[in-house]
């Protein structure tokens, strides 16, 4: 009996243990890297006022990381000859942007306290530091994060939602990543913020009937019927502050992506979307806490992983 209550009270401890290497935390950094926060804010500020849409992307660059095997950064590994990343699969190639200005704050991360803070807690951080910039809400963003060793291609091509989705299958990628149908809905509401390139809506300003046609005019003369396919269009009608808009946009059918009209189509998502179109303040509450459980995706702890020198490339 004595032997199986120390075998016991070890596994207790081994899992304790385990939680605790787990464990993210606010604040991680307090003691070893204290200003690491007010550092990444300032230099998100700073993206922001050059250029309002690095808001949006790297808001975006923290989804398409967190989607992808977790909030590990394994979407800055840059490919090598041996090496195969997630920056040239489809959703992330020649769209998702940041990489700059996270690599300017891990250098700035790098010469106040040397391999401590992780290139995860800075894409987690500036993701909410660039949704405060453009007056949306805060969060505490729970710190602790290491970095992957390794990325996967196929993973970022297969879990990441796609501007042509139907609803059913947004809630299925979504819920694949343990987050329900309403809080799909609200983070879909990010998109109050950002551009979209013309070939991503193409074929809704000029195909789809679920559309308020003035403003299907006023898109195809961003969009042509062909070529231009990176011209940009706004997401919503105020894109440079993060606000409720894209929800009223959506009821006057006025989504630019088909996967932003699917919230509002008849279908079980529009009371939700009337909902945040008609109270600023519980979108700004909901997306706030579905941001927390979107960093806390998986992330790598204790042991696991590593602490990059350089975002882009694993160390040695």
């Amino acid at each position: 009996m004595a032997s199986l209550s120390l075998f016991s009270l070890f596994c207790l401890f081994s899992f304790l243990l385990g939680m605790a290497h787990a464990q993210l935390s606010s604040d991680y950094y307090s003691s070893s890297c204290p200003s690491a926060l007010s550092t990444i804010q300032t230099a998100v500020n700073n993206a922001v006022a050059d250029e309002s849409r690095m808001g949006a992307s790297l808001l975006r660059l923290h989804f398409h990381d967190c989607f992808v095997l977790g909030c590990d950064a394994s979407i800055l590994l840059d490919d090598t000859a041996n090496f195969t990343g997630e920056k040239t699969a489809g959703p992330n190639n020649n769209s998702v942007r940041g990489y700059d200005v996270i690599d300017t704050i891990k250098s700035q991360m790098e010469s106040l306290c040397p391999g401590v803070v992780s290139c995860a807690d800075i894409v987690a951080v500036a993701a909410r530091d660039s949704v405060v910039a453009l007056g949306g809400p805060t969060w505490t963003v729970q710190l602790g994060r290491r970095d992957s060793t390794t990325a996967s291609f196929s993973t970022a091509n297969s879990d990441l939602p796609a501007p042509t989705s139907d609803l059913d299958t947004l809630i299925s990628l979504f819920s694949n990543k343990g987050f329900t149908t309403q809080e799909m809905v609200v983070l879909s509401g990010t998109h109050t913020i950002g551009k979209a390139q013309c070939s991503k809506f193409r074929d809704r300003i000029y195909n789809e009937t679920n559309i308020d046609s003035t403003f299907a005019t006023s898109k195809q003369a961003i969009c042509p019927s062909s070529g231009g396919d990176e011209n940009l269009s706004d997401l919503d009608g105020t894109t440079t502050v993060f606000d409720n808009v894209y929800f009223t946009n959506l009821i006057e059918k006025k989504g630019l992506l088909h996967s932003d009209q699917q919230l509002y189509n008849g279908n079980s998502t529009d009371s939700m979307v009337e909902t945040y179109s008609n109270d600023s303040t519980t979108f700004f509450t909901d997306v706030a806490s579905a941001m927390v459980k979107m960093g806390n995706l998986s992330p790598l702890t204790g042991t696991d992983g590593e602490i990059r020198t350089n975002c882009r490339a694993i160390n040695g």
